[in-house]
């Protein structure tokens, strides 16, 4: 609302006292009536994702390969209707690439689109899992020719069959960030895979695991000027 009222008295001219509006939310903030939404830190245990992946490996009346399309989320970071959107004309198969068209971003509606690598650091890999759908589609058409609402609907019922609480697709995308970051990728790196352009947005979906860090190779440098790299191109 105090954004509103500064855009109609700075644009449009308007008479407007913001200095009630800002009174208000300050009482309003001390009184815990108000304020920021909690962060969503959902991460699937292991246990959740072997569930979720025998379950539907061994559900062979399924059109929808259902299994692979949660490997590959987990393996590229990409949300659902990213993956079922590649059309195989967006796929460089000498570079190991994919083409993501117009990828959500709040700055860019159209025209945004991205190259993702497709890599081996998650625990899926997701060149092999393109591969395998090419067998599947002869290279034609969409990678994944299904509709992304049917995928979705289909993980609801799998996830709610085994008793999975509170485990939304778009966790696997969370998931996949923090486990980029747990290979020893860089904010830049992930960055590069995710799409994600704000370092604050890219922090939000990333819920390291302490243990996880035990056996990397290669530090995770979260350097001041990094960041600072990382923040200029945003």
């Amino acid at each position: 609302m105090h954004t509103i009222l500064t855009h109609a008295a700075a644009v449009h001219c308007i008479n407007v006292n913001t200095e009630n509006l800002k009174l208000a939310r300050i009482a309003l903030s001390r009184l815990g009536l108000i304020g920021r939404s909690n962060e969503r830190d959902r991460r699937p245990s292991d246990d959740e994702i072997a569930e979720l992946l025998e379950y539907f490996d061994n559900k062979t009346n399924m059109i929808i390969p259902m299994g692979r399309v949660i490997r590959f989320a987990i393996a590229t970071a990409m949300r659902l209707e990213e993956i079922f959107k590649i059309d195989w004309s967006d796929v460089d198969l000498k570079k190991k690439l994919v083409v993501v068209r117009d990828r959500k971003d709040p700055r860019h509606k159209d025209g945004n689109d991205q190259k993702v690598p497709l890599l081996n650091l998650t625990g899926f890999n997701a060149w092999q899992l393109l591969l395998e759908q090419k067998i599947l589609t002869g290279g034609k058409g969409r990678v994944f020719p299904y509709h992304h609402k049917s995928a979705g609907t289909a993980f609801q019922r799998g996830r709610d069959v085994l008793g999975i609480d509170d485990l939304h697709f778009y966790d696997l995308r969370h998931e996949a960030t923090s486990r980029l970051f747990e290979a020893g990728l860089t904010i830049e790196k992930v960055a590069l895979v995710t799409g994600y352009k704000d370092w604050k947005m890219l922090r939000r979906c990333t819920h390291l695991k302490p243990e996880s860090l035990q056996n990397l190779q290669t530090e995770v440098q979260f350097t001041e000027e990094e960041h600072i790299r990382f923040v200029a191109k945003s």
